[in-house]
């Protein structure tokens, strides 16, 4: 062997031995990067898949599930839709990707595009193509886990796909939603609760009909659905678009810059959302790991540690996020020269909108830009008095149900207290579901808007609260129930 082969083994071995070594603890800034021609020399065990290993370790598996409805919640369908687009271009099968959303955007009076939607100002149609497997009131708590659990007699309705993976598969499941401690929105009731959620993976585990599983989260709160619940040892890695306490936030909104089309009243996106696939859209997702986008999603989410911005968590086996991308995303060809850079290009929004204030968004917009005295400044003006009439509704009667039950001086503490990290929110969480339905029952629905009185209901629980003490506070604190759509309970109790 002459020197200059000898030379060019022996920088190979190095750099596999130095992308071993980094596989073994936290990654780096300054880890050494493999050009792209080179990261097919080497196998998954260096951190880097090689061109054949991604399509023979198993199946890819992916459940997208957007869980609002209505045309202010554009955002969330927008999301569900581009992560579609992605995963086909990388290469995933139609009928390994399954899909929730409620479908009345595209076709919505409000949009300005019919049969169009878009994830960003300048983006492309995103709706063209995605399948319609679970729409309208098929958007159920209860489809969403069949399909997880691969159950399909547990369906009622929907397309009747599945998650029907075996012990070698990768699965990624993406929920863009509105969300409050321990709860996610959905267009149907009951709502999502965090307990359930853990249980059902517990039970997909249990199977052994999965090699791993990456779940990202979007939505209010997000990290407290998984926060003293999701246990090591799943083989399960999740990141959220905020912890436990705190909002996340839309994007791409009216008044932001960059500000969407002038005829849209509405955001196109969430932040942490948009991070994750605006970055996946543009790199090779062979030489980018769960970890590498997991820091550069939290970087530009928290958006320069602004008040417009919040703190992107993970939770579960951290050790899955060595693995790259393209386990779970695949990877398009068309970005094989595109490595994964430490300072992306994508820059956070000059500012962002708070998830639960994207409806009053919308409403403003439209009255702002509908003509005076017309039809459409009416209807806005309605819709805006009508969301505001609820809020106070629901905030001043949880204050008071809190001072009924602990006093003037201790009840507003009781309801406000946040358990230390690593903490679940509650103890008993069928006490937490018989509370807020209690509540319902008597003061009309919590809604999107109401789910971030979820902590206060989970404190009264924890504070030892039963079912007849909630019943007795709420019926004094609401003698009346707003009219309107924001307060009826005609879909169900929330829980």
């Amino acid at each position: 062997m002459s020197h200059t082969a000898s030379g060019v083994v022996l920088l190979l071995l190095l750099i596999g031995l130095s992308g071993s070594a980094s596989a073994g603890r936290d990654l780096p800034r300054d880890i050494l990067r493999l050009p792209s021609e080179a990261s097919r020399f080497f196998g998954r065990g260096s951190g880097v898949a090689d061109d054949n290993d991604d399509d023979s370790s198993g199946t890819k598996w992916a459940v997208l599930i957007a869980g609002s409805n209505g045309y202010w919640n554009y955002r969330h369908q927008a999301d569900i839709c581009h992560a579609y687009q992605l995963l086909r271009k990388g290469g995933l099968k139609e009928e390994n990707i399954i899909v929730f959303m409620y479908d009345d955007i595209a076709f919505n009076e409000e949009n300005p595009r019919p049969g169009v939607i878009i994830n960003s100002p300048h983006g492309d149609d995103v709706y063209k193509g995605v399948p319609k497997d679970y729409t309208g009131e098929d958007v159920t708590v209860g489809n969403f886990f069949a399909v997880i659990l691969g159950n399909k007699t547990a369906l009622t309705g929907g397309s009747g796909k599945v998650v029907d993976s075996g012990p070698n598969d990768h699965i990624f499941i993406y929920y863009s939603d509105h969300g409050g401690p321990g709860v996610l929105g959905m267009p149907t009731s009951p709502y999502l609760y965090a307990d359930d959620l853990i249980e059902v993976l517990k039970k997909k585990h249990a199977s052994g009909t999965y090699n791993s599983l990456v779940f990202y989260l979007e939505a209010c709160e997000s990290g407290s659905i998984f926060e003293g619940l999701l246990p090591e040892g799943l083989n399960i890695y999740a990141t959220t678009a905020s912890n436990a306490e705190e909002s996340s936030w839309g994007t791409y909104c009216p008044g932001e810059y960059p500000s969407p089309p002038p005829e849209y009243e509405t955001c196109l996106g969430d932040l942490y959302s948009v991070a994750w696939m605006e970055d996946s859209d543009i790199h090779n997702l062979r030489t980018e790991t769960l970890h590498q986008q997991y820091e550069l999603v939290k970087t530009r989410t928290a958006n320069d540690n602004s008040a417009y911005g919040s703190h992107v968590m993970q939770y579960g086996d951290i050790g899955v996020s060595k693995d790259n991308l393209v386990y779970y995303l695949g990877t398009n060809p068309a970005n094989e020269n595109f490595t994964f850079v430490d300072e992306n290009s994508l820059r956070p929004p000059t500012k962002a909108i708070n998830q639960r204030d994207a409806d009053l968004v919308h409403f403003w917009d439209k009255f702002r830009k509908a003509p005076e005295g017309s039809p459409r400044k009416i209807e806005a003006q309605k819709q805006f008095v009508e969301a505001m009439s609820h809020r106070m509704h629901l905030d001043n009667s949880v204050k008071l149900i809190g001072k009924l039950l602990f006093g003037i001086e201790k009840g507003p503490e009781v309801l406000t207290t946040v358990r230390p990290a690593g903490r679940p929110l509650v103890d008993d969480w069928d006490c937490l579901k018989t509370l807020v339905r209690t509540f319902e029952a008597h003061c009309g629905s919590i809604s999107q808007y109401g789910m971030k009185h979820m902590r206060s209901f989970a404190n009264i629980c924890n504070a030892g609260i039963k079912k007849e003490q909630m019943a007795d506070a709420s019926a004094q604190a609401c003698v009346s129930i707003p009219s309107g759509p924001w307060s009826s309970l005609h879909q169900g109790f929330s829980a």
